[in-house]
């Protein structure tokens, strides 16, 4: 019985498993985002995030650790000099992984597996939903006048576009129908 094992063994020996995520771990730090199944991409996530915490500090130890991990010089180079400048302020969780759809040969599950930081489509949400500090004091005149000033905009922006709006639909029909349907008219008489 497999009972509080929690390691999933993918089907592997202990050498190949550790091989195949050391490889995977090096592929994700160098292109920033992978696509696997969905078992490994749990596989990997497990094994990737302490040596992304370790890296965070930059010593000989933690650089001899990291590398037993990943086997790999460039790898370690380029997890310590770019990818830990990104995350170091981040207290954990440094990989999303997102479901995909199975995959057509053998029906397994697939999942992109990515690092949270290098993720531009989500930076942009993230920076448009800050709050900016409100002020609780405010006199009434300059609530009217803040009110007054986004109206008059927004009347002026509308009539400005709605001309660029009815040029738009122009289409034109092509000489070729018209010559199409009265030859199907001569064939039906």
């Amino acid at each position: 019985m497999r009972h509080g094992k929690k390691i999933n063994h993918l089907g592997r020996t202990d050498s190949h498993r550790k091989a195949m995520l050391a490889n995977m771990a090096s592929s994700l730090i160098l292109h920033k985002r992978i696509t696997t199944t969905l078992a490994k991409a749990k596989a990997l996530r497990v094994y990737v995030e302490p040596i992304l915490t370790k890296a965070k500090n930059d010593t000989t130890h933690s650089r001899r650790t990291v590398f037993s991990y990943l086997q790999d010089k460039e790898t370690v180079t380029i997890l310590f000099r770019e990818v830990a400048e990104k995350i170091a302020n981040r207290p954990g969780g440094y990989t999303r992984i997102i479901k995909m759809e199975n995959r057509l040969g053998d029906n397994a599950e697939m999942a992109l597996i990515e690092l949270v930081d290098y993720n531009t489509v989500y930076g942009k949400e993230a920076a448009k939903t800050e709050k900016k500090a409100t002020r609780r004091r405010g006199g009434s005149a300059a609530k009217g006048k803040a009110a007054a000033a986004p109206k008059a905009e927004t009347a002026a922006e509308v009539a400005v576009e709605e001309p660029k709006a009815e040029a738009a639909p122009e289409v034109k029909e092509t000489p070729e129908a018209p010559a199409a349907n009265e030859e199907n008219a001569e064939k039906g008489e």
